[in-house]
């Protein structure tokens, strides 16, 4: 029998707030079990097992993210919602670290068309639309910008730039300036068929 109160969606956000607090990593359903006051069996009347709850705490983040992105981005192009979506992540990145490493796990195909995951691709394509790139170099540009985005934001959250006197929101700024530059003046592809392109 279900336990009062326990849902699954008051059990994804306790378990989104957890990781916040301990890791992602260290989220389980004993732990989470515990800060309910209740055995784990009880959960399971809500939870199929631990990967579900993990799943179900990426789709939270994924939206939550998503949703904050796409205010951000409202009556804005060009560099000013390149800056304004990178902010978003960023901060997202900093104010809820076990939510962000919940938003990095792979979600099988079926799930990932499903939830918000779509949504980032559809709103990082939405900015480059500013800088009239054409597909396959769209899709590139959505590569690298996630790229950058999750490789400052992580370097930074770890501590890894802790020791250079540089500030590193000016890093992040002149970053973000250089991608602005790299969009607007987009490389030529070569000539002739890449790596994993037909004939």
């Amino acid at each position: 029998m279900a336990r009062a109160g326990l849902t699954a969606e008051r059990l994804t956000r306790a378990a989104a707030d957890l990781a916040d607090e301990i890791g992602f990593e260290n989220v389980t359903v004993s732990a989470l079990a515990r800060g309910f006051g209740v055995k784990p069996a009880a959960l399971y009347a809500h939870l199929k097992d631990a990967q579900d709850l993990r799943v179900r705490v990426a789709e939270l983040a994924l939206t939550e993210l998503a949703d904050r992105a796409a205010a951000a981005l409202a009556g804005r192009a060009g560099k000013d919602a390149l800056v304004a979506f990178a902010n978003v992540y960023r901060d997202y990145a900093k104010e809820h670290p076990g939510r962000y490493a919940a938003a990095q796990i792979e979600l099988d195909p079926q799930t990932a068309a499903t939830v918000a995951a779509g949504r980032h691709a559809e709103l990082t394509r939405a900015i480059l639309r500013g800088y009239e790139l054409p597909d396959p170099d769209q899709t590139d540009a959505v590569r690298l910008l996630g790229s950058t985005f999750h490789g400052y934001v992580s370097l930074e959250t770890t501590g890894r730039f802790g020791r250079h006197p540089r500030d590193v929101d000016i890093s992040w700024s002149r970053t973000l300036d250089a991608l602005d530059v790299l969009l607007r003046h987009w490389p030529p592809a070569a000539p002739g068929p890449h790596p994993g392109e037909s004939r």
